[in-house]
């Protein structure tokens, strides 16, 4: 994988981004992951995005160069792993959202608890951080050039097989069709409409 396959909008690399794995290397072990769910964020022409209102140190690693690792935390209590995408200086990136563990299902299982399916170890952006080993400190990583959080090639997905839908849990732009996933894939998350979400006409 090169950088010209991330350089591109984030609504074009999500779906591309479904079968390539994403790898990360701890003291603990190793652990892969084929990504199976994908949602695109725009930068600052998308209300959902963090880059929305304009760069910050928190949201710097969004604008570029594509290729890198934005990490951020949810709700204060999970990590959550975004592909950076798109031209350098402009913001774009892709959260991942599930995948399906394909190496170092021990630890990955260790990690989130031995009464885990296979199918739930990384299913939610949360659980797909937790799985691999992700936190705040492996944010920038650069994906492409063998830091210990690495982007690789997998199985493709056939174009018949990939579903777009709204993105889940957002109040804002909840309604864009920038939500991907493998259809049928028992890794994908449930659908989860934002309790603080708005019709789209704003009423």
């Amino acid at each position: 994988m090169n950088v010209d396959f991330l350089a591109r909008p984030a609504e074009e690399v999500a779906p591309k981004l479904l079968g390539t794995v994403l790898t990360c290397e701890t003291p603990e072990g190793t652990v892969s992951v084929a990504i199976t769910e994908t949602e695109a964020y725009s930068g600052t022409a998308d209300p959902a995005s963090h880059a929305y209102r304009g760069r910050t140190p928190r949201n710097a690693v969004m604008f570029g160069p594509a290729g890198h690792l934005y990490v951020y935390r949810s709700h204060g209590l999970h990590w959550c792993a975004n592909v950076v995408t798109g031209t350098n200086g402009i913001a774009s990136a892709v959260l991942i959202r599930a995948g399906r563990v394909v190496e170092g299902e021990d630890l990955a299982r260790e990690r989130r608890g031995e009464g885990v399916e296979s199918a739930r170890l990384a299913r939610g952006p949360g659980n797909f951080c937790r799985a691999l080993g992700i936190t705040g400190e492996h944010g920038g990583a650069d994906l492409l050039k063998g830091s210990s959080v690495v982007l690789s090639e997998g199985e493709p997905v056939s174009a018949a097989l990939i579903r777009v839908g709204p993105r889940v849990g957002v109040s804002r732009a909840h309604d864009w069709q920038h939500r991907f996933h493998v259809a049928g894939d028992p890794t994908v998350s449930a659908y989860r409409l934002s309790p603080r979400a708005k019709p789209a006409d704003g009423a």
